[in-house]
């Protein structure tokens, strides 16, 4: 039950960053894409670059921030999984990418920051 409400709140601040992009210009292109081994949050198209977002929530940072939390292991499954949309995508295959972050600190239902970390990484 609580793995189904921990979800739940994912998918809501994931809708929140899906919001915040478009609103910045960017196209959604697929939400949740899933691949062996991980899955993307969004995929997104901005002017002519895809973007790989992976959408982060914390609610306390004693341990690691929301954006700290997408360590060197997240990072390679994103990037298979990169690897993966593009194999099943190959109109995209030329294309530039990227992998931003988009990080949520805070508590559901109050007060809570969001940061668009563009260019988050590189594999």
């Amino acid at each position: 039950m609580a793995r189904r409400h921990t979800r739940r709140i994912g998918q809501g601040f994931e809708l929140l960053a899906l919001s915040h992009l478009k609103t910045k210009g960017l196209r959604e292109l697929e939400r949740n894409f899933s691949c062996r081994g991980g899955e993307v949050d969004l995929i997104m198209l901005d002017i002519g670059t895809l973007v790989f977002v992976e959408v982060r929530f914390r609610q306390q940072s004693d341990y690691a921030s929301a954006a700290e939390s997408v360590d060197r292991h997240k990072q390679r499954r994103l990037t298979h999984c990169a690897l993966a949309y593009l194999a099943k995508h190959p109109a995209h295959a030329n294309s530039t990418i990227r992998f931003d972050v988009i990080a949520v600190n805070g508590r559901p239902n109050d007060q809570y920051t969001i940061q668009w970390i563009k260019d988050a990484f590189r594999p």
